[in-house]
């Protein structure tokens, strides 16, 4: 019995050192930009090919927060957000970490490969953006590292989209662009809520190097564009009212909170934007699918 417990209690640490919250939204990403170009252009997908691609955005994505993980264990340490993490805790050790965040890199490596070409680039970029780009590169030097960082967080929607085709690829590449602009918001309202955290650690997102009254006038500015963008869809004649509809509800809620963060700069509201952000990616995916299914 014990032993059973320690063996659930070392799974539980592997996959909480993964950050499901996040690969979670990515995978689903994935599954919304296949299904509406399935339902789209009338293309089945094959149970062995939803497996591939789910398991290997899954993997990928996971891969990706496990080796950041390792990357950030100094800095997660000192964060009182992240300092109960399997790492900085001790409850994995960091060789155990990277090799586990490497068995998932040829994972998602495998299973890109078996779906095309195009996927297996792709998984490739998306994993060299987060892990390299961001974690190593930008994050702990420039305010921009969530923007040329951000790149990776498009990549499942369009493997997504060309695990199932290549024809009007302008569909896949704007929603792999709605998520790359929902990621500013996201996580700089983030950032703003645990300000003093990043201080600490002395990572410069931009709520931490700038004044509050300009982050908060930048994240309303990114919300604004990133709203606009989601109407950009209904332009292109593939998707009607359903949504349009969806896109201007959710996206006029995202306005209104952001509105609320701009002339009320709290932490509730910061956490109150950052929270919503997702619940508002996920209505538009499903918007994306629902009208596919009635186009």
């Amino acid at each position: 019995m014990i032993h059973e417990i320690t063996i659930l209690n070392r799974v539980k640490n592997y996959y909480e050192l993964t950050k499901p919250k996040i690969w979670y939204l990515l995978v689903f990403t994935a599954f919304g930009s296949a299904l509406t170009a399935s339902l789209l252009f009338n293309i089945p997908i094959t149970p062995l090919t939803w497996m591939l691609l789910l398991g290997g955005v899954a993997a990928g994505s996971a891969a990706a927060d496990t080796i950041t993980g390792y990357n950030d264990r100094d800095i997660d340490a000192i964060m009182d957000r992240t300092k109960d993490r399997p790492i900085p805790s001790g409850r994995i050790s960091p060789r155990n970490a990277l090799i586990f965040g490497l068995i998932l890199t040829a994972i998602a490596l495998i299973f890109s490969w078996l779906i095309n070409l195009w996927v297996f680039l792709l998984m490739l970029f998306g994993l060299f953006d987060n892990i390299i780009v961001y974690s190593k590169w930008l994050k702990r030097r420039n305010q921009a590292n969530i923007i040329l960082g951000g790149f990776s967080g498009g990549v499942p929607a369009l493997i997504g989209y060309v695990t199932v085709t290549t024809q009007n690829l302008e569909i896949g590449l704007v929603m792999a662009g709605l998520v790359f602009f929902w990621i500013p918001t996201h996580i700089w309202s983030l950032a703003l809520h645990v300000r003093k955290d990043y201080q600490k650690a002395k990572i410069p997102m931009l709520p931490v190097v700038c004044e509050e009254k300009r982050a908060v006038r930048i994240i309303a500015v990114t919300t604004l564009i990133m709203v606009l963008f989601s109407i950009l869809p209904f332009f292109f004649n593939q998707f009607g009212q359903i949504y349009l509809i969806t896109a201007t509800l959710f996206g006029a809620i995202m306005m209104g909170l952001s509105l609320w963060l701009l002339l009320k700069p709290t932490e509730k509201a910061s956490w109150t934007v950052f929270k919503f952000s997702s619940p508002y990616l996920t209505a538009v995916f499903i918007a994306f699918m629902v009208d596919a299914f009635f186009h």
